[in-house]
């Protein structure tokens, strides 16, 4: 029996595993957990790991089985199970986490003796075309870049924060847009060689949007952080936003803080649903 636990990150859950000592078919395991009707349901399943180079390794897969370079949600959770597992030793006012997007730093924030949320420091965002990737000539920052699917054109921002974003601010209120129809045709259009993850946007004021996420190889999500972290980058070299912003997400609120150069640094909760055992 593979004992496991299920949390989530402002409505963004998945499975954690402590993966010291186990030899498994990740991916396969992530299909079968993730599957809402037949397994735990999830947006897909994250694995503890031994690291080198930090106090913990995130190895993430999707719910199609497709690994994940980052998570923002995932690693807040990731590190609040390692300190209840006993992985990481309570005590350390941070966590140094590898990922396939580099080693991230996070604060976690305690309560009565649990994390309950964290600060993540996610890195600089990248927003060379060739880097996201995004196949395109020439990619305005301010002005953005037209995309058309079946009937709908958005005009996109686009930016990587160790995975690839493409950003719609809207005037059409999110919750209006059959994003379950629009999402899997943004995610695989050619213009982006490694699919793409794409939030659709409202501004409410300039610290406030509210938002919506299509997650690449997950499909529809309570939230993300990566592209919380997205949608600040953008609105911020857009102008439409400021450098501390507040990301209303279906899940939950994120905050997110850019100065317009530097590391992105996002703040959400952490919450432990179940404990329980996966057989085989």
């Amino acid at each position: 029996m593979l004992r496991f636990t299920k949390m989530h990150g402002a409505g963004n859950d998945y499975v954690y595993v402590d993966g010291r000592g186990e030899r498994r078919d990740w991916p396969a395991l992530a299909v079968a957990m993730s599957d809402r009707h037949r397994g735990v349901g999830s947006d897909g399943l994250i694995v503890a790991m031994p690291s080198d180079s930090a106090d913990i390794r995130m190895a993430m897969f999707n719910a199609d089985g497709s690994e994940g370079e980052m998570c923002g949600n995932g690693i807040r959770c990731l590190v609040a199970f390692a300190f209840e597992k006993g992985i990481v030793h309570d005590g350390r006012s941070r966590v140094v986490v590898e990922t396939l997007a580099g080693c991230k730093t996070v604060t976690p924030l305690w309560e009565g003796g649990r994390v309950t949320g964290a600060t993540v420091s996610m890195g600089q965002p990248i927003l060379e075309p060739g880097e996201i990737p995004v196949l395109v000539p020439r990619l305005d920052r301010v002005m953005g870049y037209p995309l058309e699917v079946g009937s709908h054109s958005f005009i996109i921002g686009c930016v990587s924060m160790g995975n690839p974003h493409a950003v719609a601010f809207i005037d059409t209120p999110v919750d209006d847009v059959p994003l379950h129809e629009i999402g899997p045709m943004v995610e695989r259009h050619p213009m982006f060689p490694k699919r793409v993850n794409f939030e659709i946007v409202n501004v409410i004021d300039p610290g406030r949007v509210k938002a919506r996420v299509w997650e690449r190889g997950s499909g529809l999500t309570e939230a993300c952080g990566t592209g919380a972290c997205a949608i600040g980058v953008v609105g911020k070299i857009s102008g439409r936003t400021g450098g501390d912003l507040e990301v209303a997400l279906p899940g939950g609120d994120l905050r997110v803080q850019w100065a317009g150069q530097g590391e992105v640094v996002m703040k959400g909760p952490v919450q432990s649903v179940f404990d329980g055992e996966w057989p085989g």
